[in-house]
């Protein structure tokens, strides 16, 4: 099974998150299938770049997001098509 997650990236005390799909058995911050976001949390404001088309994409695959990464999808909706 896929999970959208974060895997912990930066420097010790500083740390930096890439939100990725990745199989739900690997270790946090093994080989990901894809890298779909960051999350920088000491930077203020906090910083939160998200594809939103392709989260779309691999959830409709069967993708299911951990629930720090669904609390972020919704803080950060996908824009509006114009």
């Amino acid at each position: 099974m896929l999970m959208i997650r974060l895997a912990r990236f930066g420097a010790k005390k500083k740390p930096s998150y890439r939100v990725v799909v990745i199989d739900k058995e690997r270790a946090r911050d093994s080989r990901a299938v894809e890298i779909v976001g960051t999350y920088h949390p000491i930077v203020k404001p906090t910083q939160v770049l998200l594809k939103h088309d392709r989260i779309a994409h691999w959830m409709s695959q069967g993708a299911q997001p951990s629930d720090t990464v669904a609390r972020l999808l919704r803080k950060n909706p996908a824009p509006a098509a114009a």
